[in-house]
């Protein structure tokens, strides 16, 4: 039996571990292995996802590990960024409040503000279906059967694949209904993760995400900013969104248009520790 010691944080409720390398080393576990062990919500800590400080990297200031709690990789996560970045500003892995992360998804760069919170550039959204990857022609406006509906989808890369759906109905029962099914939809050969929002007003919508890999979650930034890049691509709204989740407030902000679609999403919210501890393994 080996005890290793392990820091839980959260970003508006979704929920990580969070591992030092040489805790993570102990274990001889793989992350697969050691996302679901720790991240069993009944038998373990219990979380979304497990993140693992990677101190190894050549061309950025650090890099993470990051799986789901069913353990598959993901490229990317949002609300996790997030935490690792105030995760590892306070331990002192870096020493500057703006680094950058090598991610699946490529170098990531947080900043650490002054009020606390934690802003990201979260890189260019992919819109190529291919690259997303998607199964469709056009990524935005496209049909997607469900169950008993069908619904018209936009797929959106932010490092992970999204499937967003605008809708004037509760987006929590869509989410919760919808979700599991069109996760596994054959357009999207690696899975997505699936938004259903609503428009508040040009700078404000609803959303409710059934994460892939996890299912419902309270929060997921690569969705947040998936959910705003394609409100502002159909012209619902402007480039600085509010962005309002089961778990709390996001800010997305994005000056891309259709015609010039290049341009870095920026995410802003909190990240806060619960507690930390040591568990036998």
């Amino acid at each position: 039996m080996t005890t290793i010691k392990f820091t839980k944080m959260h970003g508006l409720g979704n929920d990580f571990v969070i591992l030092d390398y040489e805790e993570y080393i102990k274990t001889k576990k793989t992350p697969e292995e050691l996302s679901k062990l720790l991240c069993d919500r009944k038998f373990s800590i219990g979380a979304d996802g497990l993140i693992i400080v990677n101190p190894n990297t050549k061309n950025t200031d650090i890099g993470w590990i990051f799986y789901n709690s069913d353990g598959t990789i993901a490229q990317m996560c949002g609300n996790g960024m997030r935490c690792f970045a105030k995760y590892v500003y306070s331990k002192n892995y870096v020493n500057k409040k703006e680094f950058s992360v090598e991610t699946k998804a490529g170098t990531i760069i947080p900043k650490i503000l002054e009020d606390g919170n934690v802003r990201v550039n979260m890189s260019k959204p992919i819109l190529t279906p291919n690259k997303i990857p998607a199964k469709v022609e056009n990524n935005l406006n496209f049909e997607i059967k469900s169950l008993d509906r069908t619904f018209t989808a936009n797929a959106i890369s932010m490092g992970n694949p999204h499937c967003v759906i605008i809708t004037d109905e509760d987006t929590k029962l869509l989410a919760r209904k919808y979700g599991s099914d069109i996760e596994h939809n054959p357009i999207f050969p690696e899975k997505t993760n699936v938004e259903f929002i609503k428009i508040v007003s040009r700078n404000e919508i609803i959303l409710d995400v059934w994460e892939r890999g996890c299912g419902i979650t309270l929060a997921c930034g690569t969705g947040a900013c998936a959910s705003v890049t394609a409100a502002i691509l159909n012209g619902l709204c402007d480039n600085k969104v509010k962005v309002n989740l089961p778990g709390g407030i996001l800010t997305i902000e994005w000056e891309g248009t259709k015609e010039n679609p290049q341009k870095d999403v920026y995410m802003s919210g909190s990240a806060t520790f619960s507690f930390e501890g040591t568990i036998n393994i």
